[in-house]
């Protein structure tokens, strides 16, 4: 077997791509100026090391061999959590939350040990213990079952976790965590390679699982290599806007359950609480009578979303009409605006168009094209929409309304929350559930149809 042997080679910041010599732009992922020079140990060493992280059994196994289980899971006292997890937190498994500064990842991960009565080594290494303390006592929980450990040294922490044998362990973050075992700075690609293979090794082998907090970059990805999200077994991404108050937990990757999920937390004074109705935060906020809006039925994985779409058509002031939006992709709103002039007759091309998703949502689904369209003509026409109407359906580049997935999901979160009618493409199918809902459907096959049954 070779001897260990150190030499240098360079890494990508972004995405962990390794080559031999210096380049201005990455190869694997394009980006400029992201290559990093870290010193490395090949041979003996190396490969040691690598067996001591990966292990495996004896011999190949048979499908038949193997014993089907149900895994064993642990509930965290926050519902929402627990359902994002698919039932709990799984025994030995390795999680990582990622998400921007201040967006309250450390919170989460507090709040955590607080809610539930697992015996939780929480560790920190950008934090003092009176520093946790103090979010602890704003957080209004106290509980002897956790224990506050600051440290940055992964052997240490290894050790203490050996001794003290908690039932959960939470690291924040691994970005400040470091391994004697490479020669390389805390938050170095292959610091944070080592440090995430160090703690699924001793996930595995220790029946604990644990909860990894991470920083993203300003491009929105996790912080490291790309292995590092290939390494462990759930990705969760926290995301919202910093002025907001609401928070989205979205699931990117999970082994023991489906990636369709999504959690919604608003954050308070006295930390986050559970949204179990995420429609109540985008709603409409007004009295009724207003022209320009309309409620659209978004479905993010399973989840299903009432938001209040709004437009504001006027006459062009400068000349040249602009065309704004807020939350929704300009270049689909300038889309829908084309098939309404060219399909439905309606000019539009002098006038000014300015469109936001209420609640600083970010919209991306198709299925809000029929709402955008609705609040749109609504300001055009200064009619307001009934408020007990909602809307589900793609518009083609013909003028079709087009099905969109999950149409009955959308049915019966509209019926749940008291709405009257909603309109969906002629193209839909629906189970016999959906159309004894109480919900009147409205089914239109394409643009002049649905104006005429709506402005009728």
């Amino acid at each position: 077997m070779a001897t260990a042997k150190e030499k240098t080679v360079w890494f990508c910041s972004s995405c962990g791509n390794e080559s031999s010599k210096w380049m201005g732009r990455c190869p694997a992922c394009g980006e400029w100026n992201t290559m990093v020079e870290k010193s490395v140990v090949t041979g003996k060493t190396a490969a040691v090391r690598v067996q001591s992280v990966v292990g495996g059994s004896s011999r190949p196994l048979k499908l038949s061999e193997i014993a089907s289980a149900q895994e064993s899971r642990a509930t965290l006292g926050i519902a929402e959590l627990d359902r994002l997890l698919g039932g709990g937190l799984v025994e030995g498994s390795l999680v990582l939350i990622g998400g921007e500064p201040g967006i309250g990842k450390s919170t989460l991960s507090l709040q955590i040990p607080l809610s539930c009565h697992l015996k939780t080594l929480y560790v920190t290494g950008e934090e003092s213990p009176r520093q946790v303390k103090m979010r602890a006592d704003r957080l209004g929980g106290l509980s002897d079952s956790c224990l506050i450990y600051s440290e940055t040294r992964m052997e240490d922490i290894l050790a203490q976790a050996a001794e003290v044998k908690p039932q959960l362990m939470i690291v924040d973050s691994v970005q400040t965590m470091y391994t004697s075992a490479a020669e390389s700075s805390a938050g170095s690609v292959t610091q944070i390679r080592e440090v995430t293979s160090m703690l699924l090794h001793f996930a595995k082998n220790s029946g604990i699982p644990v909860i990894l907090i991470g920083h993203i970059t300003k491009d929105g990805y996790i912080a490291g290599p790309k292995i590092l999200e290939h390494i462990v077994d759930v990705v969760l991404q926290f995301e919202g806007d910093g002025k907001g108050t609401y928070r989205m937990l979205r699931s990117i990757k999970n082994r023991f359950g489906s990636t369709s999920e999504l959690a919604v937390f608003e954050m308070t004074g006295s930390g986050l609480r559970e949204v179990t109705n995420p429609s109540e935060m985008l709603m409409p906020m007004h009295g009724d009578g207003l022209s320009g809006t309309a409620i659209a039925v978004m479905l993010d994985g399973l989840r299903p979303f009432l938001f209040e779409v709004q437009a504001l058509v006027s006459t062009a002031a400068y000349g040249t009409a602009q065309r704004s939006a807020t939350g929704f992709d300009v270049r689909r709103l300038n889309m829908l605006l084309a098939v309404l002039e060219k399909r439905a007759g309606f000019k539009l091309n002098a006038k000014d168009v300015f469109l936001n998703m209420a609640g600083g949502l970010r919209v991306s689904e198709p299925a809000c094209d029929l709402a955008v369209v609705c609040a749109v003509l609504s300001s055009n026409f200064d009619y307001p929409v009934p408020p007990d109407i909602c809307f589900a359906a793609e518009v083609g580049l013909s003028g079709e309304i087009r099905p969109v997935a999950q149409t009955d999901r959308r049915v019966m979160e509209a019926s749940r929350l008291g709405f009257k009618k909603i309109f969906i493409s002629s193209w839909s199918t629906l189970e016999p559930r959906s159309l004894q809902s109480g919900v009147e459907i409205v089914k239109v096959g394409d643009i002049p149809a649905f104006v005429k049954a709506l402005f009728r």
